[in-house]
């Protein structure tokens, strides 16, 4: 457990707001007949020459691209190729960027088109679980108040699953850093305090959590072939709540988050 001091907290609130610029900066060009790999391209020249900056996952463990792209039955860590995405796809963009030695992470939801009610439901409540979770962060609670919080909404969902094999993770000078965020009922009792920097990203499925790897090693999908969701945002615990440091512009969340 790592905890941050002024200056690194400065530093790691540019690299995620300059991630969630990138989701914002994507969205107009996620229309049908787009490619993952051009859409991956934009965002790879946007970090590169506009925020002078670097794709984090890019070369990260070798993994190919500049941005993670899962569409539809992907649950995470998609490799953008030349697919183009259709009518009525669902689109998670998953965004790191480096920046002054320290990094900042983010994903969402993206729509293609005109989708199914029932599809548009997933991510919204995908969403709202990522939400409910924040509002209970503060100094002081166990770090497991934020896994069983989403279990405990998720579960009175028709059909709905957590995926279990994913978890967020604090983040810093490292991509990955402990603690381990767990989104669902789980027994870690460390306690929270002011300065952990973590990501939150719940993974829900419209079936069954069971998933798989493809043989190239990243693409995650579905056992059964539903479809899966996914938002994530970096968190820094405060004095007396928490700061989304990812927001975005127009999200129905406050960016600092007082909770007594």
């Amino acid at each position: 457990m790592i905890i941050k001091n002024f200056d690194e907290i400065k530093k790691i609130r540019t690299s995620c707001y300059l991630a969630s610029q990138v989701l914002e900066m994507i969205k107009k060009y996620i229309i049908p007949g787009i490619t993952t790999k051009k859409l991956d391209k934009i965002c790879n020249l946007y970090i590169i020459n506009n925020q002078k900056a670097i794709p984090a996952c890019l070369g990260y463990k070798g993994f190919p691209k500049s941005v993670c792209i899962s569409v539809n039955d992907t649950v995470c860590h998609g490799i953008p190729k030349n697919k183009k995405l259709k009518n009525g796809d669902i689109v998670n963009i998953d965004v790191t960027i480096l920046k002054n030695g320290f990094f900042g992470d983010t994903s969402k939801m993206f729509l293609v088109g005109k989708v199914k009610n029932s599809n548009k439901l997933l991510c919204n409540i995908t969403q709202q679980s990522l939400y409910l979770s924040i509002y209970k962060i503060k100094p002081g609670i166990k770090l497991n108040t934020i896994g069983n919080n989403i279990e405990k909404f998720i579960k009175f969902k028709n059909n709905y699953s957590i995926v279990k094999k994913y978890c967020g993770h604090g983040i810093g000078k490292k991509f990955h850093e402990l603690p381990n965020i767990l989104h669902f009922k789980n027994n870690n009792n460390i306690i929270l305090k002011k300065g952990m920097i973590f990501t939150i990203e719940p993974i829900i499925n419209l079936g069954k959590n069971k998933v798989f790897i493809l043989k190239d090693g990243w693409t995650v999908k579905t056992k059964d072939k539903s479809l899966s969701a996914q938002y994530e945002h970096t968190i820094l615990v405060t004095s007396n709540g928490c700061e989304i440091m990812t927001i975005r512009k127009n999200e129905n969340i406050p960016k600092i988050i007082i909770n007594k």
